[in-house]
């Protein structure tokens, strides 16, 4: 895309509150923009992370402390756009980000160019207790759901639903890193509910048992889109999840452009009567029984492998955000299906099989290959970590206390 189609004058603020340092969507939105002409600026905790080594990358900005409010969140986002002294978009990369920037919308303006959407919604949408309301509010497809209020009605949740049972905690934002606790499990037992539901406090949040959804060829999909001022959703399309990490109910690791008429039009349908504005990252699952696209999740941020759906154009989601924003008219690209998006370390042999519609690889580009390299460093050291963690003697009370 011609870098005059985007107003260079117009800096990008990325902000994410993750600490994960393989955050690969924060490369994809620095590559995205950089590439335009656009000046970058990330405001995360890149200490350990390639993103820092991406020759795109124009400043980097101390993020917020762990748990910081919204408040405190805004207060580090003003002392950014101080610097850079001219208003910027604002873009971000995970829930938390997107949650307090919801909050503190009216704050942040005018420093910061964002979509005209209702401050509480990215909030309600990313909680995912709400979500199943807005589901059955919007007659939607949504797994059964049920909200435990005690150890003991969790395990009668699992015997209502069934074994296996999906474990989420609603605002999974707010687990604390350390806590071995992750953001969704499949429960098999229910004793196993009722010790989960004990970390509630531990958590930050409520817990949620869900019906289980086999997966299955074909049953895995996403949208990605960018609802502009007018609610049209441009950019973006629709995916097939090819391989997840972990299997079967995590990030696509192996994911490829497919066009599906039926998920792209319940996804406009949503996103037009919630009154969504900006970039979204919708998960849908077929139900093997029903044929019926339930939503799993609608996350109110870029998805991480929202480079998957760069058009002929050159326009993705970020792009279309930063046109519509800064007032600049989105070229008419052709989408590009069968083209497919490889995270290369949870993926390596899909990022060497032949790729005849084309490919995006996570970390790796002819054009900034310093991030690439700094991935396989750290991940060598993450990988050889994970192996001495697990042959580790375990602590001497361990074989004690299990033989009780």
């Amino acid at each position: 895309m011609p870098v005059s189609l985007l107003d260079i004058r117009v800096p990008a603020v990325l902000l994410r509150m993750d600490r994960n340092p393989f955050h690969h969507g924060t490369l994809g939105a620095v590559r995205s923009l950089g590439r335009a002409g656009v000046e970058v600026h990330v405001v995360a905790d890149c200490a350990g992370s390639p993103v820092r080594e991406s020759c795109f990358v124009r400043g980097l900005h101390a993020p917020p402390p762990p748990g910081a409010s919204p408040a405190e969140i805004a207060r580090v986002l003003r002392r950014v756009a101080t610097r850079l002294a001219r208003p910027a978009v604002l873009i971000a990369m995970d829930d938390a980000g997107a949650v307090a920037v919801g909050r503190m919308r009216e704050e942040l303006a005018p420093a910061y160019l964002l979509p005209e959407t209702a401050g509480a919604l990215p909030e309600r949408v990313a909680d995912k207790a709400e979500l199943a309301r807005v589901c059955a509010a919007l007659d939607v497809a949504h797994p059964e759901t049920l909200v435990p209020d005690s150890a003991e009605r969790a395990a009668s949740a699992v015997a209502r639903l069934g074994l296996p049972v999906v474990a989420k905690w609603s605002r999974p934002w707010l687990v604390p890193a350390g806590s071995g606790l992750r953001s969704t499990v499949l429960v098999r037992s229910a004793r196993q509910a009722r010790e989960l539901y004990r970390r509630a406090g531990e958590a930050g949040s409520r817990l949620l048992l869900q019906a289980f959804l086999p997966p299955g060829p074909d049953r895995d999909w996403f949208f990605h889109g960018y609802a502009d001022r007018s609610g049209l959703v441009r950019a973006g399309g629709t995916g097939r999840k090819q391989r997840a990490r972990p299997r079967g109910a995590g990030l696509t690791s192996v994911g490829r452009w497919t066009a599906n008429p039926e998920v792209r039009v319940l996804a406009e349908r949503i996103t037009g009567e919630l009154g969504y504005r900006g970039i979204l990252d919708l998960d849908f699952r077929r139900c093997g029984a029903t044929g019926r696209y339930h939503l799993l999740d609608f996350n109110p941020r870029p998805g991480a492998q929202f480079r998957l759906f760069t058009d002929t154009a050159g326009v993705d989601v970020v792009r279309a955000l930063h046109l519509d924003l800064t007032h600049r008219p989105l070229p008419q690209g052709v989408p590009r299906p069968g083209r497919a998006f490889v995270v290369e370390n949870y993926a390596p042999l899909s990022a060497l099989r032949p790729a005849p519609a084309g490919r995006e690889l996570a970390w790796h580009a002819p054009d900034d290959r310093a991030p690439g390299r700094a991935m396989w460093h750290l991940w060598g050291r993450h990988a050889a970590g994970r192996v001495l963690e697990r042959l580790r003697p375990e602590p001497a009370g361990w074989f004690t206390r299990m033989a009780r």
